[in-house]
């Protein structure tokens, strides 16, 4: 049996396709067009290729885009003033904080400094406290991505038991209450499992749906894996790899190879959860966009 390979650049594409014909729409019809603020500190290689990439795919729909690239050493009241004028500026719709920030910045304050209704990246106290109450104007793009993952593939969560490895306020913790609500989608009964869960692998053999948000270069191995499941691998892993002109490839925290033709579905790293996660950044953008158009 080999397993049917979900293909995240394929269904993120459908997205932005319908993406850009709203875009369309709204720019022909409004003469306006929906626009994305991202915040970069500093020089990080991998935050300066994810902001890339985010930079071509609104280009690719129509989103209207500006990075405000800030040195390593800007001052905390720094980002902060700079968020306080895109909260007002009305050519930006949604503000985007790039992760990680340098050690000296306070992350928490940065991020609740941006107005909740542009909080397109869902992970302001304000988004994690609607989404709670099963009420959340912006989804964290990741967790919003791995549903839509699994509405489009036509694989059912209601019923199922999903469990997911990994509490981050990013992914795990914020994906468990999105699938546990009652919604198409949802509705599965999910187990939440962390560094402090004692034998992990009782739980993952017991998971229709297994999640993997570890961090961890191919953590979920074979033998904990249930025959016929679905797995969905969040992690991105550099290993060194000399055929490669980068010196390094991209693996997850699934043992791919070996689990592939155990299970029914599997994501690719790459190619699987991370198109997903551009792809519904677009979605919360337009979205911000149309919320703040209908108030004004």
């Amino acid at each position: 049996m080999s397993a049917n390979i979900l293909d995240g650049n394929k269904i993120a594409k459908d997205i932005r396709n319908e993406v850009s014909a709203k875009v369309t729409t709204i720019t022909n019809s409004q003469h306006k067009t929906p626009g994305l603020a991202v915040v970069l500190i500093g020089e990080n290689p991998a935050s300066l290729s994810y902001v890339k990439g985010k930079e071509r795919d609104c280009e690719i729909v129509g989103i209207k885009t500006r990075t405000f690239k800030m040195k390593e050493t800007t001052s905390q009241d720094e980002i902060i003033n700079l968020i306080k004028h895109l909260n007002v500026d009305t050519n930006f719709h949604g503000i985007l904080t790039q992760l990680p920030f340098p050690d000296h910045i306070d992350e928490r304050i940065i991020i609740n400094t941006i107005d909740p209704i542009k909080d397109v990246d869902g992970i302001g106290i304000n988004s994690a406290g609607l989404l709670s109450i099963d009420k959340p104007i912006f989804v964290p793009a990741t967790p919003l991505g791995i549903q839509q993952m699994l509405i489009r593939s036509g694989i059912e969560t209601a019923g199922k038991h999903i469990v997911i490895c990994g509490r981050s306020n990013l992914v795990g913790r914020p994906l468990s209450i999105l699938l546990s609500q009652k919604c198409v989608g949802g509705n599965a009964t999910v187990t939440l499992c962390h560094t402090g869960s004692s034998n992990l692998k009782k739980y993952t053999l017991e998971a229709d749906i297994l999640i993997a948000a570890i961090g961890q270069p191919n953590a979920i191995t074979y033998d904990m894996v249930k025959p016929h499941s679905t797995i969905i691998d969040v992690g991105i892993n550099r290993i060194k790899d000399s055929s490669k002109k980068t010196g390094y490839r991209l693996i997850g925290d699934v043992d791919f190879e070996n689990i592939k033709n155990l299970v029914d579905n599997i994501t690719p790293v790459p190619g699987g959860v991370g198109p997903m996660t551009r792809a519904m950044l677009l979605e919360n953008t337009l979205k911000a966009y149309d919320l703040q158009t209908s108030r004004d």
